[in-house]
Formats: structure tokens, sequence, C-alpha cells
């Protein structure tokens, strides 16, 4: 005979399961207890037996994270630890060591999860792998054929690199990205995707057919200690246009475009036509217009006014295809090492290759940021995919009618959008491009859609709130306790430094090396000027040098300044010598110069020399 079978228990075990059953039903199951009270996703909220009882064996410190799990409490250390938990990851900040380790374990933890459930990744961007916060700046190089790429790579590191290819036909037929090694050599496409070290694993998924147009040439370069370089094979025009690549062409440049840190589009000044592949590409660069600089290249094979009329048809073609209230910024020159053809515009050309040079030495300093503001964007749109999906699998039918349902939803697709912006205050500049995201609905199953999952939206919230900004802190943080950083060598050793460095010898550094005080050889005509205006024992007022100085027509600011640095005794007067200096920095204003923030020392007075 059984236990339940013996004569005398028969009544009373009852009791005991009725009692067994109520606490079983009023204590939290254990996968609602693995899973940390998900309470967003639908888990219970009704009161435990605990929370119902008084517990007299229990100590507050029993409850906290660390604290005694003894056998006498086994109750708070189970029950409510999922409670305690969701609370201090509210309370306490992420704790990082550096932007890039920052950046890394919150898209693991906080953001990865959003993407996975409603199947980011196949709409948009392949998931982000450490490679990509860890690797250095990469400037992207894109233009029709024959445009100059190659050679303006050449330019900046002075040197050939493996697999270069320079001509007038469309010579460079792969993507070559050049970066820094320890010896020259050449790495295959199918190699580059398999090593971890590299940000390039994702482009395996656009096939053979582009992974055998792919490379990297790596060789020992200052410049690539600093920066990568993405060469890419000129865009064709006309009938060649026609001739399929075998890989989705915009489709890689949009990926690279997402990861680089300067987009670079070049344009030949003989050659402004832009071929329906070339508009397909910078269309393919939307909403990555803040890396985009365009260079207008070959500028010194045409006369000044016909290079008028070039750049005036270039801002005209440009504004047709980038549709943005504001002008792009457009660098006008000659980026080689051959003497200019045509060198009438050769300060022009110096002053633009200057500014380009210290954009693109910016790059490593911003760095971090650039990837934190990618990170916020990529945050943006995958919090907005996340509402589209749920709101798609919240309009299929259960059962019948789901091929029919799915048509209309992928045509009212735009309707949606608008219903997603007004519920949830979504800019419409946030949401995916229509059209695309339509074609790729087309081949989904709707049914494998999740439902909208609240607690996912306010962790990637949180993050956006939260952790970000305390990340920004931490790059100007980075940035001041670094050494400036900025690329080096090649062609921006060129000029740094020396008599050819931008500028040299003009406006207030005219007479640097001469013997003589620059000033000397105009100061009989202002000491002309300086005896009418009644000195007295040899140095004139304020007043009366204001009444000379402001016929020069320049602002008052400009002339305070003029005035701080002329008066080299700070005594409030002007002898004559401090009047000369004053007039010379006027003619290097109304010339076109900047003033020095601080007088340079051949311009001080010889005599202020021999009182210092």
């Amino acid at each position: 005979m059984s236990v339940m079978e013996q004569p005398g228990t028969v009544t009373s075990r009852p009791r005991m399961f009725h009692s067994l059953s109520l606490l079983h039903s009023l204590s939290p199951s254990p996968k609602a207890d693995e899973e940390e009270g998900h309470v967003g996703s639908g888990t219970s909220s009704r009161p435990t037996l605990a929370s119902r009882l008084p517990n007299r064996n229990t100590c507050a410190s029993c409850s906290t994270k660390g604290g005694p799990k003894t056998a006498a409490s086994p109750v708070p250390g189970s029950m409510f630890s999922w409670v305690s938990k969701d609370a201090r990851r509210k309370k306490e900040p992420e704790l990082f060591q550096t932007v890039a380790e920052g950046l890394r374990q919150l898209y693991a933890q906080k953001l990865l999860p959003l993407e996975e459930h409603y199947r980011f990744h196949e709409f948009h961007s392949p998931a982000l792998e450490d490679a990509d916060f860890d690797n250095k700046p990469m400037v992207l190089l894109v233009g029709q054929y024959s445009t100059g790429k190659t050679t303006f790579i050449r330019h900046l590191i002075e040197q050939d690199f493996p697999g270069m290819r320079i001509g007038p036909e469309p010579t460079t037929d792969s993507f070559i990205a050049v970066m820094h090694g320890p010896t020259e050599g050449v790495v295959p496409g199918n190699a580059l995707v398999v090593d971890p070290r590299r940000p390039f694993r994702k482009l395996n998924a656009f096939g053979n057919a582009f992974l055998n147009r792919f490379m990297c040439a790596q060789l020992p370069n200052p410049v690539l200690d600093s920066i990568s370089i993405i060469d890419t094979p000129g865009i064709l025009s006309g009938e060649k246009q026609r001739i399929s690549r075998g890989y989705d062409f915009a489709a890689v440049l949009e990926w690279f475009a997402e990861r680089v840190d300067r987009i670079i589009l070049l344009f030949d000044a003989h050659k402004l036509d832009i071929s329906d592949e070339f508009s397909e590409v910078i269309k393919a660069l939307k909403n990555h217009e803040d890396k985009i600089r365009v260079v207008l290249n070959k500028a010194d094979q045409i006369e000044t006014q016909q290079l008028m009329r070039v750049y005036g048809a270039l801002m005209w073609s440009l504004g047709k295809i980038i549709n943005t209230p504001e002008v792009v910024r457009v660098y006008i020159g000659s980026f080689w090492s051959h003497p200019l053809l045509i060198p009438d515009n050769r300060k022009l050309f110096e002053a633009e290759e200057q500014d380009l040079f210290k954009d693109i030495q910016s790059l490593p300093r911003n760095a971090a940021l650039r990837k934190l503001n990618d990170l916020i964007k990529r945050a943006r749109l995958a919090k907005v995919h996340a509402y589209i999906i749920s709101s798609l699998k919240k309009e299929m039918p259960n059962v019948f009618g789901k091929e029919s349902k799915k048509k209309e939803l992928v045509n009212n697709l735009g309707e949606i959008y608008q219903k997603i912006e007004r519920e949830h205050q979504i800019s419409p500049g946030d949401f995916p491009s229509l059209r695309k995201m339509q074609e790729l609905l087309q081949t989904q199953d709707f049914s494998k859609f999740q439902a909208l999952k609240p607690k996912l939206l306010d962790t990637v919230d949180d993050m956006l709130a939260n952790d970000i900004a305390r990340l920004m802190v931490m790059v100007r943080q980075e940035e001041s306790l670094m050494p400036s950083q900025a690329v080096k060598g090649g062609a921006f050793d060129g000029t740094m430094n020396g008599p050819f460095g931008h500028g040299y010898g003009e406006g207030a550094g005219e007479g640097i090396d001469d013997v003589e005080w620059v000033v000397g050889k105009d100061k009989p005509t202002y000491d002309e000027i300086f005896y009418t205006l009644s000195p007295v024992n040899g140095k004139i007022t304020g007043a009366n040098a204001k009444k000379e100085m402001v016929k020069s027509k320049l602002p008052n600011t400009v002339l305070g300044k003029i005035w701080k640095l002329a008066d080299v005794d700070k005594d409030g007067l002007l002898d004559d010598e401090e009047f000369a200096l004053a007039n010379h920095l006027i003619k290097v204003k109304l010339e076109g110069h900047e003033l020095p923030a601080d007088l340079p020392p051949h311009l001080i007075p010889p005599s202020k020399r021999r009182h210092e």
C-alpha cells in the first residue's frame, strides 16, 4: 500500500497540498526570477507571499547586492533580488575606462538587443564589431574615372602603394584600403574579411564578385599611422555604366560611408557631367552630408574666368542632387606634385590645399566624437525601425488573408510612417527611405515580426539620455589629456615649417627675415602725418591718433586691436615709431591679411627692442 493509501493520512494530506499550492501560486516562477522581472513584457505583478507576511529574520543588509545570504533568510535573496537589481541598474551609472570601451559596451548591452529583436541588420546595416570602435579614422575617395583619386592619395603619402595604377582611362578597378603595415604587401579581399583586427568582416555579405575586387595595400608610412584611405573604382559614364559590375556598387559605398570619418568627392575641372551612376552614388550617401567634402581637381589647367564658370556649374549640378539648403564645401586646387600649368591662382590653390589638409589632420582628434555621433544616429534609426516592425505585426491577421494584408500594409507604408510620427513625436528625418523599405519588406515574412517590447526601447532611451551624456564629458577629457593628435608626414609636413609655409613672409609676416625694420621704408610718409597731429614731447594722444586711423574705414573693433598692438610701451600714447607701426598694421588689414594675436618680434620698433 502506498503512502497516500495508508489509514490516518488521507484526511491530512489535502490540507498540506492546498497550502503548498497556495504558496506556489503566490511566489514568482523561477523563469521570472531569471529574467529579473520583465514587467513591461507582460509578466504578472501579483503580490508575493513574502510581501504579505512579515519576515522577522531579515536585516536591511541582506536584501542588497552582495549582502550575506543565510539559510534563515532565503525569501529576500530570491524573491526581491529581481526588483533590487533593476532599481540599481537605473541608479548606478555605467563606468568606462575609455570612450571606445564605453561605446563598445553600450552597443553590445543596450542597442544590439533591440536591433536583433526587430531584425535591424536585415534592413539597414550589419551589426558593429570591436574593430569598428577601435579602427583608425578612414577617408573615402569617390569620383568618376580619371578625376585624380589615386594621384590624390599618392600626393598625400608621397609614396607609391601596392596595387596603384594611374592613367586617363578607368584604371583602378578595385576597392583598395591603403593602410599602415610593417612591410609593403597586398592582402586579398577574401582574406581581409576574415581578419578580426580589420573593420571589414561584414563586407563578406556582398559576395565573391565584390571580394575579388577588394584588397588592402599596406605599407610603412607616417601618414597611415594616423589615418587609412579607401580608394574606389572610377564611376563610369556613358555606355560604360550600362555594364554590370557584378555587385551593388552603391550599396558597398553606402556601407563604407557609415563607417568612414570623411568622404571626399573628386571632380575634374574639365569633366563636370554627373553620370547616372555617380548621381545614384551621391544619393546613397544621404544622411552623411556632414562627412562630405568636394574637391575640384586639376583647376590649374584652366584660366581664372573659366574657373569661375566651372565652379558655378559644379555648385548648380550638386544642388540638384544633394537636396539640402546648405552649400557643400568645395576645395579648388591641383592635388599633385607637378608644376602648375597656369599659375595665376597659385595663392588660392595654396590656401584651399591648406584648408583641406587641416580638415584631414583634425580627423584623429575628432574620431571618438564621430563614432559617438554615428552610434546616436544608429540608435535613433533602430528605435524607428522597431516601431515600424511592431506596427506591421500588430496589423497582421492571425490566420487568414495574410498575403493580401501584407501587400496592403506595404503599399500604405507611408501612412504607417505618419501614424508613428504622430504617436511617438518622431522627426520625419529619422525615418528610413520609404521606397527602399517597401522593397525590403516584399521578401519578409510578417508573421515572424515581433510585437512592441517597451523595455528594450526604454533601455535605448536611457542610453541616449544618460550614458551618452557621460561619454560626451569623457570625450573632452580624453582630448585634453592626450597630446595634440594630427596627421603627420607626407604632404602634411611640406607646408608646416620654413619659408614655404602658407602665408610665410606675407601680411604681418612681411620682413620676417630682413635685417632692417620692415616699417622703416614707409616711415618718412607716416612721419609727415604724425607731425601734423600736434605731438607733445614726441607723442600724440589717443584722440589725435583716432582722427587719422578712422580714415581707413576699418571697424572700431579692428582699430582697437591695432592700437593695442602698436602701443608697445602701454603708456596710452603713440610716438613716431608706434604711429608708423599702427599705419603699417592698417595697411596689412586693408590688403586682406589677418592681424596677429601678439606683435611679432620683427615688427617691434628698434627703440623698443633696446628698451626690452
